[in-house]
C-alpha cells in the first residue's frame, strides 16, 4: 500500500507534506490538457461528442443485458426499449459527431438561459442580502453568454463546448496545484506536536 492508503486504513491524518508532488503533478497535467482543449476547441468538442456516443452505446448494452435478466415482462420490455433507443442514439452520435456538437451547443444555450433566469429570480427574492448583487450579476452574465452563443450560432458550435471543457479542466488543474502547494507550505510551517513550543 502507498502512504496515502496506509494513512486512511490506519486512521492517521492525511498530510500533503510528502504527498503534495503527485497532486501538483496531476493538477499540472489536467491544466495542460485544459489549455490544449482551449487551443483546439473543435477537436475537444468532437471528442466530447464521440465520448457521449460511446457512453450511450455502452448504456444501451447494459440496458439490454438487464432486459434478459430482469424479472417480469414489463420491466424487461422497458429495459429493451431503453437499450434500443440508447444504442441507436449512440450510433447516430458516433456517425455524425458534428451534428451532436451542434445539439450540445443548443443545450448549453438552454442551460445558460435557465441558469440566468434562476439566479435573477433568486436575487429578486434576497431583498438586501450581501450576495444579492453577485448572484444577479452572475445571472446577467449567463444571459449574455447565451445571447452571444445564439447570435453566432451555428458557428459557435465549433468552439463553445470545447472552450467550456478546456476552461473547466484548467480551473480544476489550477485548483489541485494550489491545494498541493498551500498544503505543503502549511505542513512545512507547522512544527510537529512532539516539539515543545518556544
Amino acid at each position: 500500500m502507498n502512504r496515502i492508503t496506509e494513512n486512511v486504513v490506519s486512521g492517521g491524518n492525511y498530510s500533503l507534506e510528502n504527498e503534495w508532488r503527485p497532486l501538483a503533478l496531476t493538477g499540472g497535467i489536467i491544466g495542460l490538457i485544459g489549455i490544449l482543449a482551449m487551443v483546439f476547441p473543435l477537436v475537444t468538442g468532437l471528442s466530447v461528442s464521440l465520448a457521449i456516443g460511446a457512453l450511450l452505446v455502452l448504456g444501451g448494452i447494459v440496458h439490454g443485458a438487464h432486459a434478459f435478466t430482469g424479472r417480469g415482462w414489463r420491466g424487461s420490455a422497458w429495459q429493451a426499449v431503453l437499450a434500443i433507443v440508447s444504442v441507436i442514439a449512440g450510433l447516430a452520435v458516433l456517425a455524425a459527431p458534428a451534428v451532436a456538437l451542434v445539439t450540445l451547443t443548443l443545450a448549453l444555450v438552454a442551460y445558460l438561459i435557465v441558469d440566468g433566469a434562476a439566479e435573477l429570480t433568486a436575487a429578486t427574492r434576497m431583498d438586501s442580502s450581501p450576495g444579492r448583487t453577485a448572484i444577479a450579476l452572475s445571472g446577467v452574465i449567463s444571459f449574455v453568454l447565451a445571447g452571444l452563443l445564439w447570435v453566432g450560432f451555428p458557428a459557435t458550435a465549433a468552439w463553445a463546448i470545447g472552450l467550456l471543457v478546456g476552461v473547466n479542466l484548467l480551473v480544476i488543474g489550477l485548483s489541485m496545484v494550489t491545494v498541493a502547494v498551500t498544503g505543503r507550505s502549511g505542513d512545512v510551517a507547522t512544527p510537529p506536536a512532539s516539539e515543545p513550543s518556544a
